[in-house]
C-alpha cells in the first residue's frame, strides 16, 4: 500500500510541504512547513501553515511530528506555529549542530546554544521514525548543507534539497558547509532505493512554466535528471556544480531564514519594546 501523502505548495518560495498520515492511528507528520515572510515590510503571516492546520483538523488527525529536512535558506519554517496549534514534536538531523555553530558565529547570536536543544529531537543516520503505526527511517544526505536528511517512509522518500525535478536538476552546494562531491554521494544513496520509490520534492521551480510536480521516482531521476546525465562521477559532478553555483545569486530570504531556522522556526527574542528584530550580517556571506 502506498504511503498516504498530501502536498501543499507555497508559490512565493516554490516550497512543497508534505502531510504524511498513518491511516490506522490517524497520526500524521508535517514535513518542511513554511512561515510566510514579506522581506519588503518585515511582516510574517501564517496563511500557508494555517492551510495545513485546517486540513489536519478537517481529517481528524493527530499531529505527531513536524519534520525538517534541513535548515532552510529560502523560507522561514512554520514549525513553531503548527506545533503551537496542534502539538507534536519538531525533529531534524543531528548534524544541525554544525549548521548552528556556523551561523551563530555569522550572526553573532547569543540566545541559541549550538547543541540542537531548541529542537525536540535530533535524528541519527539510520534511526527509525514512527508516525503512529507507520515506520520509516532516516538517511543522512548532506552536501547542500551538512545537516540535510531524507525521511524514507514506506514507498515515499522526502528528499529535501538534494534532487529537484528531473528537468531542473539538483541542489546548490555553495552555502557554508556545502560540498558537491558529498552531495553526489548522498544522491547515490537516494538512487539506490527501489526504482518505484516516490521522491517527494522540497521545491518545484516550474521550469518553462510546466505544471506543478509533487514527486518523481528513483527510476525517473536516473533516466532523466539533467545534472545526473552529464556527470559521470562525484568529481565531475562537483566541478559542474561549482561552475553553476558561481553564477547564482543568494536566495532572497537567506538572511532572515537561517537565523530563524537555526532556532527551530522561532523568531529572535523580543527586545525591551516588545519587538523582534532580524539581523543582517554585512559582508559575511
Amino acid at each position: 500500500m502506498s504511503t498516504d501523502v498530501e502536498s501543499f505548495f507555497d508559490p512565493a518560495t516554490f516550497t512543497r510541504t508534505h502531510l504524511v498520515t498513518d491511516p490506522t492511528s490517524k497520526t500524521c507528520a508535517v514535513i518542511d512547513p513554511v512561515l510566510d515572510y514579506d522581506p519588503k515590510s518585515g511582516r510574517t503571516s501564517t496563511d500557508g501553515a494555517d492551510k495545513v492546520i485546517a486540513r489536519i483538523r478537517e481529517r481528524g488527525l493527530t499531529l505527531g511530528w513536524v519534520l525538517e529536512t534541513h535548515v532552510h535558506a529560502d523560507h522561514l519554517s512554520g514549525a513553531q506555529h503548527i506545533t503551537a496549534a496542534l502539538g507534536g514534536r519538531i525533529g531534524i538531523g543531528a548534524n544541525v549542530t554544525n549548521v548552528q555553530k556556523t551561523f551563530i558565529d555569522i550572526y553573532n547570536l547569543t540566545d541559541v546554544a549550538p547543541d540542537g536543544s531548541v529542537f525536540d529531537h535530533l535524528f541519527e543516520d539510520g534511526e527509525t521514525i514512527e508516525i503512529g503505526a507507520l515506520k520509516g527511517h532516516v538517511m543522512f544526505t548532506p552536501g547542500h548543507t551538512p545537516a540535510c536528511i531524507t525521511y524514507v517512509i514506506g514507498d515515499a522518500a522526502f528528499i529535501g534539497d538534494t534532487l529537484f525535478s528531473p528537468d531542473y536538476g539538483t541542489a546548490r552546494c555553495d552555502f557554508p558547509g556545502g560540498d558537491g562531491a558529498v552531495l553526489w554521494d548522498s544522491m547515490q544513496k537516494i538512487l539506490a532505493l527501489p526504482d518505484a520509490t516516490r521522491l517527494f520534492l522540497c521545491h518545484d521551480y516550474l521550469p518553462n512554466g510546466r505544471a506543478l510536480m509533487t514527486h518523481t521516482t528513483v527510476a525517473q531521476q536516473r533516466a532523466e535528471n539533467i545534472h545526473l546525465l552529464v556527470a559521470a562521477d562525484g568529481e565531475s559532478y562537483a566541478k559542474m556544480r561549482a561552475a553553476r553555483d558561481a553564477g547564482l545569486s543568494m536566495p532572497v530570504l537567506i538572511l532572515p531564514s537561517v537565523q530563524v531556522n537555526v532556532r527551530a522556526g522561532q523568531l529572535p527574542p523580543a527586545e525591551a519594546n516588545g519587538v523582534s528584530y532580524l539581523k543582517l550580517p554585512v559582508n559575511r556571506l
